[in-house]
């Protein structure tokens, strides 16, 4: 197994990262609203925000783990 193979393995795995964040953001945006119905849409705004940064770490990590593959 050469290198390349292993680094574009560990850059794959921001996937796991991200998954994980957006599952655990999720769960306390949830818990976080069931205690404070009145603050929904500001608990709301920030769990998309974390989502979507999340979601960009995941990308960013794909694209480093291509770049990786095709370039060496």
């Amino acid at each position: 197994m050469s290198l390349t193979a292993i680094g574009a393995g560990i850059a794959a795995f921001t996937g796991i990262g991200a998954g994980l964040g957006i599952g655990l953001a999720t769960s306390k945006a949830t818990d976080a609203v069931a205690r404070q119905p009145e603050a929904d849409g500001k608990i709301m705004k920030l769990l998309l925000l974390g989502c979507a940064l999340a979601e960009a770490t995941a990308i960013y990590g794909f694209v480093v783990a291509i770049m990786i593959i095709l370039f060496s």
